[in-house]
């Protein structure tokens, strides 16, 4: 699972840390930490917290490992 949350969108509501204490947290008042990786074990609570956040910042996929492999050939492609 892969989380992106937009900090340009995000305003320190903190529903996020309310829905998923473990995966999100603020410091100060502020400044969001959070799991970009969380276990798929997790994901209701990942997607409880996305589904809080009154602005919408949190964006919640599952992995494909093919997409990774993609890009990391793209990546090596670039790297020659």
């Amino acid at each position: 699972m892969r989380v992106v949350v937009d900090l340009n969108r995000c305003q320190g509501y903190a529903q996020c840390v309310y829905a998923a204490p473990r995966h999100f947290v603020l410091h100060g008042r502020e400044a969001l930490v959070y799991d970009t990786a969380p276990d798929d074990a997790d994901r209701a609570a990942i997607e409880r917290a996305a589904q809080a956040c009154p602005v919408r910042a949190i964006t919640a996929c599952a992995d494909d490992p093919a997409d990774d492999s993609a890009d990391r050939a793209a990546a090596a492609g670039e790297a020659r």
